[in-house]
C-alpha cells in the first residue's frame, strides 16, 4: 500500500486594502490548495470573490486556533494542503496563525511563506525615520500604567524606532498620552493604508494632535504607528 506524502502548510500575506496588491503567487496557491484558513470567513470570501476563486474555507481565528490546529493537522497528514490567510496583511503579525505553524513544524509538516502585504512593515517604509534597526510591539496598551512602563522600556532599548497598531477608536488617547508623558518621540501614523483615502500624519505628538483635529473623522481605518525617540532626549 502507497503511503501518503503529507501536505503543505502555506502562509500566505493578503492585500491590507487594496486587492490589487495580492500577489500572483499568492493567487495561485489560494486556487489550488484543499483548505483555506481564515481569520474571519466572511471578510475572506469578499477577497476570494474579488479573486473569483473558489475553495474550502474553514474559520481559524483567536479564539478557536488551538482547537482547530489538531484538524488542519490531520488533514495535512493525510495529504491535503492548507493555506493561511488572515483578514488583512501577513498571518502572525499580532494575527491568528502561529499556533497552527508550531504544531505543523512538530509534526514534520513543511512549512511555505507566501510574502506579500504586512501594514508594520509598509508603515515603516515610508515613515522616513532611521530603521537600521527597530522593534515591532503589537497592539499598543490600553492602560496608562502599562503605556508608561512600555515607554520607559522604549527609551532604554537598543534603537530608536518602535511600531504599534492601534484601534481609531484609541488613536487620539493615544497621542495624547504622548503629550501629557512629554515623551519626547516623533510620530508617523499611517491610517488605511493603500487605500483609496489613506492619510499619513508626522510630527511630534502635539503636532499629529492638531493634524488629527483637523481631519476631523480621524476615529475611522485602522492605524500602524511609528514612534522614533529623539535623539537628544
Amino acid at each position: 500500500m502507497e503511503e501518503k506524502t503529507a501536505g503543505t502548510l502555506y502562509i500566505v500575506a493578503t492585500p491590507i486594502g487594496n486587492s490589487q496588491d495580492m500577489s500572483p503567487r499568492g493567487k495561485k496557491i489560494l486556487s489550488e490548495v484543499d483548505i483555506i484558513a481564515a481569520e474571519d470567513t466572511r471578510r475572506s470570501m469578499v477577497l476570494l470573490n474579488k479573486l473569483e476563486i473558489r475553495n474550502k474555507l474553514v474559520s481559524n481565528h483567536k479564539f478557536n486556533e488551538y482547537g482547530k490546529a489538531k484538524y488542519f493537522i490531520n488533514e495535512m497528514l493525510a495529504g491535503k494542503s492548507v493555506a493561511v490567510i488572515t483578514d488583512a496583511g501577513t498571518p502572525c503579525i499580532s494575527d491568528p496563525g502561529n499556533e497552527l505553524i508550531k504544531a505543523a513544524v512538530e509534526a514534520g509538516i513543511r512549512v511555505v511563506g507566501v510574502p506579500g502585504c504586512c501594514a508594520a512593515v509598509t508603515a515603516l517604509s515610508v515613515s522616513g525615520f532611521d530603521l537600521s534597526s527597530f522593534t515591532f510591539y503589537g497592539f499598543f496598551p490600553r492602560e496608562n500604567a502599562e503605556r508608561r512602563r512600555l515607554l520607559e522600556k522604549l527609551r532604554r532599548g537598543d534603537t530608536r524606532t518602535y511600531c504599534f497598531y492601534e484601534s481609531p477608536k484609541r488613536i487620539m488617547d493615544a497621542v495624547e498620552f504622548f503629550i501629557s508623558e512629554h515623551a519626547g518621540v516623533r510620530l508617523c501614523l499611517c491610517n488605511d493604508m493603500t487605500k483609496l483615502h489613506e492619510m499619513t500624519f508626522r510630527g511630534t505628538p502635539e503636532e499629529v494632535k492638531q493634524q488629527l483635529l483637523a481631519k476631523g473623522s480621524y476615529d475611522k481605518g485602522e492605524y500602524a504607528v511609528v514612534l522614533e525617540i529623539d535623539e537628544d532626549y
